[in-house]
């Protein structure tokens, strides 16, 4: 009987090769509690592992089939391939993500390693696979370390507070795919709204000769064919489309677009991408979208789900958070403390919804906690970049990993990080320290404050703006010490936090909310109202992120319960989104 494969769809629809075959399915698990693997030789010498794992989920989720809460650092997994017969060039074995450390090998053959537990990566396999069966196996570590990012996974036993449970290990999809004996490694793309759209290519295995082609499509009609040549390792390439559609949450236009890869005429790769027409600005203290003010009405998602954790269970699971995001009024999502699955990127640009990117932190300072944050920062803006929906980066929220602030090197770090950012992408916002304690560099002043009520809310933030009006702090410092207001957009990046469950569901031991929780829905609502009524009052702001879409776990202060179903009429809700902006 043919196994059926989970999340059978291709893993990053910005960068998709016809020639792919997805790994996802069971396989082979094995602890090793006492890290004896490497020692034993587990990669080559066919011991039996004694689990059996659904990919791509961790297996502290049910939905992994195994649902182990407890903290087990190491992990094995192994299972077999055979590579379709017609692939007769080069294979590259590619990782979604696995979380934090991670070996492979290939017929015994160690393929390579990487760290890093939010980003993608892939090995060049094609020396260790023979015809027929061939075995992969995966050694994954994920320590309880608070100097690697690790955003909301607990490194206590068990989850509590703000603190949810673990993904150890795959977490994203597996898959190979095949290439030619050069082959693009990664394609940035740069769309103005005035039509100009330039294709930066990086290949890989270059060599002289080759030809870069771009090819842009709107629906059936090719608007655009440009190409250009190369005698090294980089490629550009420059077109103009008349009368650009551009890409809006109302209208979010894209344009798809195919780069191949030639040398003498000879197909060597070929690529299925797109992208949208689209500007980020901001100005006299709002945000441009286009050229055009738009107000922030945001909600704050965690990303997570009860059958399996950071893992999206499917391609539906997130058009329905996607969907339900817009259908309660919200046009941005701010994706908390975890970088997101590429698919909900996707369907964020297909179906029209802003996205607040941000990295996962660690929770320490120290020189390991500079290089992990950064290098992975630098992974992320890479695998991302091209995505249209993405408006805001923000790689640290409320000094995560940089606890003391007057210290110069974690100050130097927080700002470093604002500047690397933005040495990356010049076209996008960057928040340096999400919540409080910024610097003078931020481009957006992101304030977090949970006043109970309106009324609270309101008498905090009356004169917001004002002259000599200090912008009010609520847990921490709102600059950074030695720092002042930059004059930036002001926008409360985190408010509400009103939790309520629902009669009929069993409150989660330890069941908290970020204000206090309401007994009913008519009380929620109207405190909820009452909160946005409030910041309809409120002067210069640029925008607002409400705590939270869905339960998780412990937390109760979703507008959904973390089984995804609706706590209040969706009408309600999008009436009160309604009162601002």
């Amino acid at each position: 009987m043919r196994q059926e494969i989970p999340r059978p769809e291709h893993p990053q629809p910005q960068f998709q090769r016809d020639d792919w075959v997805n790994l996802n399915g069971l396989w082979e698990f094995e602890f090793d509690d006492h890290d004896c693997g490497i020692d034993e030789s587990w990669p080559s010498n066919g011991r039996p592992f004694s689990h059996r794992i659904l990919v791509p989920y961790a297996f502290e989720s049910p939905r992994s089939g195994i649902g182990d809460p407890g903290i087990r650092p190491r992990v094995w997994y192994r299972r077999s391939f055979t590579v379709p017969p017609n692939w007769t060039r080069r294979i590259l074995l590619h990782f979604g993500a696995v979380d934090y450390r991670a070996k492979a090998w290939i017929n015994g053959w160690l393929a390579g390693e990487h760290e890093g537990g939010h980003t993608p990566f892939r090995f060049d396999i094609t020396p260790y696979v023979k015809p027929g069966e061939n075995t992969l196996v995966v050694r994954a570590e994920d320590p309880p370390d608070i100097t690697i990012p690790r955003g909301k996974q607990y490194w206590e036993p068990e989850s509590k507070g703000i603190f949810y449970s673990r993904t150890t290990g795959i977490w994203q999809p597996v898959w190979l795919e095949s290439v030619g004996e050069s082959y693009l490694d990664c394609v940035r793309i740069f769309a103005r709204t005035d039509g100009a759209v330039s294709f930066h290519a990086g290949i890989s295995r270059p060599r002289p000769g080759l030809e870069f082609t771009a090819t842009v499509r709107y629906g059936d009609e090719v608007v655009a064919s440009v190409s250009g040549s190369t005698q090294n390792s980089a490629v550009s390439a420059s077109a103009t489309i008349a009368n650009p559609r551009l890409w809006s949450p109302d209208a979010p236009e894209l344009y798809d677009v195919v780069f191949e890869l030639r040398l003498q005429g000879v197909l060597l790769d070929r690529v299925h991408s797109y992208f949208g027409f689209r500007s980020v600005s901001v100005s006299a203290g709002r945000v441009l979208l286009n050229g055009d003010p738009i107000f922030l009405k945001f909600v704050l998602d965690q990303g997570y789900w009860p059958e399996s954790n950071m893992t999206p269970p499917s391609d539906e699971a997130i058009q329905y958070d996607v969907g339900m995001t817009k259908a309660l009024g919200f046009n941005g999502v701010r994706k908390h403390q975890k970088v997101e699955d590429p698919r909900y990127l996707y369907w964020a640009d297909r179906m029209g919804l802003l996205v607040s990117a941000e990295m996962a932190n660690a929770y320490a300072f120290d020189d390991q906690t500079v290089s992990r944050l950064a290098r992975e920062w630098i992974a992320v803006l890479e695998r991302d970049f091209n995505h249209p929906s993405i408006l805001i980066w923000a790689p640290i929220n409320e000094s995560w990993g940089i606890p003391d602030l007057s210290d110069p090197r974690q100050i130097a770090h927080l700002r470093t990080m604002y500047h690397l950012t933005h040495s990356l992408d010049g076209t996008r916002l960057v928040i340096d320290n999400d919540g409080w304690e910024h610097s003078e560099l931020t481009d957006l002043f992101a304030i977090h404050d949970y006043s109970r009520n309106g009324d609270l809310l309101y008498e905090r933030f009356r004169d917001l703006g004002r002259p000599g009006v200090p912008v009010p702090a609520f847990a921490a410092p709102v600059c950074a010490p030695g720092c002042l207001y930059n004059g930036s957009p002001i926008y409360l990046s985190e408010f509400g936090g009103i939790a309520f469950n629902p009669e009929g569901y069993e409150l989660p031991r330890g069941s908290w909310g970020y204000s206090g929780i309401e007994p009913t829905a008519e009380s929620a609502l109207v405190r909820l109202r009452g909160l946005y009524q409030a910041i309809a009052r409120i002067p210069n702001l640029a925008g607002v992120c409400y705590t939270q879409l869905t339960d998780v776990e412990q937390e109760i202060n979703g507008l959904l319960l973390y089984n995804r179903k609706p706590k209040f009429a969706l009408a309600a809700i999008r009436e009160i989104n309604d009162l601002v902006g």
